[in-house]
């Protein structure tokens, strides 16, 4: 199984970064580290967070992350990165 990183997800993770990092660069190369990992962890237990409250449809799953939700898709043989947006923003 891979991971596919879709751009909406890219360009939000983006805006993210570049406003953590107008205060804290090196918190914000941690934070990148720290979400890429648990993405990561998802190969081996993709079913480990809690089904979407956006869809509804058991392989839509919402990572959730220091006040940030990431919505990814289980396909057969891969799994889709949907997007990033902070809880208050949907």
């Amino acid at each position: 199984m891979m991971i596919e990183k879709k751009p909406k997800y890219i360009y939000g993770l983006m805006n993210i970064l570049g406003f953590i990092k107008n205060d804290k660069p090196l918190a914000a190369k941690q934070f990148e580290n720290k979400l890429n990992k648990r993405i990561g962890n998802l190969i081996h237990f993709p079913l480990q967070h809690r089904k979407s409250i956006y869809f509804d449809d058991e392989n839509y799953r919402d990572l959730i992350y220091y006040g940030y939700t990431v919505i990814y898709k289980i396909e057969s043989e891969k799994i889709l990165i949907l997007d990033i947006f902070k809880w208050q923003e949907r």
